[in-house]
């Protein structure tokens, strides 16, 4: 089926049916989350082993987002994504079985050192649900792209990447109270009753939206279909940039931002006062990117929208380098997460309508699998740059001009070539 096939009460069942999903599997992320850091007291797991345990998923799904694009524009993404969604709905209960797997080691890895029978559970259970999540993410964009249109694509992608970021700060509190009243355990089978619910909920109402397909799809296409429609590459682009930022510098620093200017407030020191400023990072950012997706509906070009919103984020880095308060740090985290709010759903949005729909897969899991390396490349080079290289100031000042030079690479491109959709722009 087409776009014009569904009316708007049918793009609202389904649109709300994949929000369902990313919310509730992004709860259920949240609610291991605050848990999973206590595995080296609970069960011994070493340092180095547990950075792998919780990175495992991302670097999973770093792995398997292209092949599970090839797989939705050859099967349809209904079935992927109720597997993705099955898939992480057992990985928290792979969790629970890490709590009682028997003591001793299970392999001696060099470099690592004795990996636990414990550790060996939590970590392919990470990687089920770091595998799980490609689907997921890809299938909910392929379904929400191939039921909409151009005219309201950016609304429907907004809605479904807020319900995605209000799920994970959602689970974290839940997790954390839960862990508290209850047990790990407890937060842990939680999880995966969340999880499994949305799969359920997908099951029950997702449509089975399959392409048109021009002969066998796979991997091996992808370069050609970038070569083909080079605008993908600036989209790409522009997610790293924004994952780079709110995921991964500023998750990775605020912590030790708010230590170094012995920032508080009230009882709360470092560590509650950066959970409380992340929080109204994700809630300005989840605000801003329902409005930003709404937007960009109305303008000719959609790429319009992602300049104030890189100037918001490029700001706020300022703001941060240079007003080590808690204003400072209120302010310069809401406009991160204004900036990173307002520029994906116009991104996503871009890339469906430049991409035909027998390639919306494919495309989808290398604008993700780009978004993923500047989440992985956040933490790794914003620890060093704040602690050993150029201290708070200097690397927030350099992280503004990064933003800068995004506009360059990824803005202007769009705005030049237009994001008129593909058929309107071939010859």
């Amino acid at each position: 089926m087409t776009a014009d096939a569904y009316g708007p009460r049918e793009i609202r069942t389904v649109a709300l049916a994949i929000i369902a999903g990313v919310f509730f599997g992004g709860v259920a992320t949240g609610v291991a989350f605050p848990t999973l850091p206590l595995l080296d007291d609970l069960l011994g797991i070493g340092a180095v082993v547990l950075g792998l345990i919780l990175s495992a998923n991302r670097i999973a799904r770093l792995v398997m987002n292209t092949p599970a694009g090839s797989v939705i524009d050859r099967v349809g993404a209904r079935r992927p994504m109720i597997l993705g969604l099955f898939v992480q709905g057992l990985a928290p209960f792979g969790y629970v079985l890490g709590l009682h797997a028997p003591r001793g080691t299970a392999v001696v890895v060099p470099g690592l050192g004795d990996v636990s029978n414990a550790a060996l559970v939590f970590l392919s259970s990470r990687v089920m649900w770091g595998l799980g999540s490609a689907f997921v993410f890809l299938g909910a964009f392929a379904t929400i792209t191939h039921v909409t249109s151009a005219d309201n694509r950016g609304t429907w992608l907004g809605y479904m990447r807020g319900g995605q970021s209000l799920g994970f700060p959602t689970g974290l509190v839940v997790g954390g109270v839960v862990a508290d009243l209850f047990s790990v355990q407890t937060a842990f089978l939680l999880a995966g009753i969340l999880a499994l619910l949305a799969g359920v909920v997908a099951a029950l109402v997702l449509p089975d939206v399959r392409p048109e397909t021009r002969g066998r799809s796979g991997v091996r296409d992808v370069p050609r279909m970038l070569r083909r429609e080079p605008r993908v590459l600036p989209v790409g682009l522009g997610n790293m940039a924004i994952r780079f930022m709110f995921g991964g510098v500023l998750l990775a620093t605020v912590v030790k931002y708010a230590e170094a200017g012995s920032i508080d407030l009230g009882v709360l020191t470092a560590t509650g006062v950066s959970g409380v400023v992340l929080g109204i990072g994700v809630v300005s950012a989840s605000a801003t990117t329902v409005a930003s997706g709404r937007l960009s509906d109305r303008l000719s070009n959609r790429a319009l929208v992602t300049v104030p919103a890189l100037l918001a984020m490029a700001a706020g880095l300022l703001v941060l380098a240079f007003s080590p308060t808690l204003a400072g740090l209120v302010g310069g985290t809401a406009l991160i997460g204004v900036g990173t709010g307002g520029t994906g759903p116009a991104l996503l949005a871009i890339l469906g309508d430049i991409t035909p729909g027998d390639e919306i897969g494919r495309m989808g899991g290398v604008y993700n699998a780009m978004g993923d390396v500047g989440l992985s490349l956040g933490p790794l080079l914003a620890v060093p740059m704040v602690d050993v290289w150029f201290g708070f100031r200097s690397t927030y000042v350099i992280c503004a001009a990064v933003v800068g030079l995004t506009l360059v690479v990824s803005t202007l491109p769009l705005l030049r070539a237009g994001t008129a959709p593909a058929g309107d722009v071939r010859s």
